[in-house]
């Protein structure tokens, strides 16, 4: 990986609120729908969604004023995500960074990922 790589990858440790605005400024094609969770409900991320007209998918915090519902049905693709992601902290040197090399940690990833893979889809064997 270039230096410019592993220092953006060192900046996007921060909130969700932080990280939205470097994600969304990266190249390539625009956006129709964003599925998160409630860490990106803030005011600051649904006003820059809305400016792109981006559709929010966000199930809102408890402690907005004004209740946005969504539909079980716009929210699944997102649980599937969330429970992969869920599967790969079950790994120990994904969920701890314990690789900081990071191509390292991605190849600790793409293990994982093919573990989990193979557990769901049985043996190949």
């Amino acid at each position: 990986m270039k230096a410019e790589e592993i220092a953006r990858l060192r900046r996007a440790t921060g909130s969700d609120v932080q990280g939205c605005g470097p994600v969304m400024a990266e190249p390539g094609p625009e956006p129709k729908v964003m599925l998160g969770d409630q860490g990106y409900d803030a005011d600051v991320i649904l006003d820059d969604l809305e400016a792109r007209g981006v559709t929010a998918v966000i199930p809102p915090k408890r402690n907005r004023k004004v209740q946005l519902i969504i539909g079980r049905h716009l929210c699944a693709p997102r649980n599937l995500v969330e429970r992969c992601f869920n599967k790969l902290k079950h790994f120990r040197g994904v969920a701890t960074r314990y690789d900081k090399n990071p191509d390292d940690y991605v190849a600790g990833v793409k293990f994982a990922s093919a573990r989990i893979w193979m557990r769901f889809n049985g043996s190949m064997a």
